[in-house]
């Protein structure tokens, strides 16, 4: 039965009541669904509602603006020849469009009008845009680090935007405060986020002529491309569509890699963190970790910290090959050639690589790293 499910202690709770965590304060997902076959997909829908069989909850009027359906590079890189999920083809630049076009549609059905948001650029940038598609009116609240291109998009889209000092937890400390106010659609804590990133794995798959690639490398910080990943493919699974799980791997930055300390230690733990280029994922403690840790090891997969000087190197390389990525992205790029030197992925793997964000927003930065 269709319902929010909190992993940690069984708990569900219905669809129909607007929530973002659990009673106890607990993290929430939507219970799994039936998975999806290859006659179920609507072919003549150019987005993920393609998908709409594989989703749970009824959604009468999507608020779409064409998001998924990105294009699959099969590109040289070092000695490995990965296929890059070029996600930034998205509508306002990040995979993050997924999460908020079914995240925004489930609320407005349930009859949400108004959201607040914390994000350090792209989760802000695409509920702002979505916001704006359908009606619904948005409050962002961003580290006042943010990349200035993503706050000039989040307001341009006409949310109300409140910059916040201090690191990326106070930001998201501050929205739960105010989330007495707003109903507080964080694309951390709403469980109908990973929902829409989950049709990720369903892309791959009908990608892949319906067949799961042997890999995926993605970026890590809050965990909704992981999560959703894993969810997707174990749905996919459970349907008997696919013979076996992926081998996600995580990757992140050397500066602010918790999930990596975690995975190596056995269980979740603090770290302390450092400024990273990879602003995406600079997230020193993520609420979903234990769940995080979970995917990786189900899937057979791992994790990998990458300094910043071989986070650079990536960036170089990417946009040399005409990839204009954020940096964020170039943390999984740089993953793959350490996956393959230790023997992780083969050399005949089927390996994709997700490229997450468009370098148009951190244009100022690149500059100065590209010196360009």
């Amino acid at each position: 039965m269709s319902a929010y499910l909190d992993p940690r202690s069984g708990v569900r709770y219905p669809l129909e009541i607007p929530r973002w965590r659990g009673d106890d304060g607990a993290p929430l997902f939507v219970a799994p669904g039936r998975g999806l076959a290859p006659d179920e997909i609507e072919k003549g829908t150019r987005s993920l509602w393609r998908y709409r069989a594989a989703m749970v909850g009824a959604v009468a009027t999507p608020i779409t603006l064409g998001e998924g359906c990105t294009p699959l590079l099969q590109r040289n890189y070092g000695t490995c020849r990965p296929y890059f999920k070029c996600e930034w083809f998205n509508p306002t630049g990040s995979f993050k469009d997924r999460g908020a076009s079914v995240m925004l549609s489930f609320l407005r059905e349930i009859g949400v009008t108004a959201v607040l948001e914390d994000s350090s650029g792209n989760g802000g940038s695409a509920i702002a845009g979505y916001g704006a598609a359908g009606g619904i009116r948005v409050k962002v609240l961003a580290p006042a680090s943010t990349s200035p291109g993503k706050v000039l998009q989040t307001r341009a889209f006409g949310a109300e935007v409140q910059l916040v000092e201090g690191p990326r937890e106070a930001t998201q400390a501050e929205a739960i405060r105010q989330s007495a106010e707003t109903f507080y659609a964080s694309h951390n804590w709403q469980p109908f986020f990973i929902e829409g990133v989950k049709t990720l794995a369903y892309e791959l798959w009908e990608d892949f002529g319906f067949s799961a690639p042997d890999a995926v490398v993605t970026p890590v910080g809050a965990g909704s491309i992981l999560l959703g990943l894993h969810l997707g493919f174990k749905e996919l699974f459970a349907a008997g569509r696919i013979s076996k799980l992926p081998r996600l791997y995580a990757a992140q930055p050397a500066n602010c890699a918790p999930v990596v300390a975690s995975f190596v230690s056995g269980a979740p733990m603090a770290i302390e963190a450092r400024p990273t280029i990879a602003e995406g994922t600079a997230i020193r403690a993520p609420l979903r970790l234990p769940e995080m840790l979970t995917a990786l090891r189900e899937s057979g997969g791992g994790a990998a910290a990458i300094p910043e000087e071989e986070i650079v190197a990536a960036l170089r390389r990417l946009v040399g090959q005409g990839l204009f990525v954020e940096p964020t992205c170039a943390t999984a790029a740089a993953a793959v050639e350490r996956l393959a030197a230790a023997g992780r992925i083969g050399p005949k793997e089927r390996v994709v690589v997700v490229l997450t964000g468009s370098g148009l927003k951190t244009a100022a930065m690149i500059a100065d790293l590209l010196g360009a």
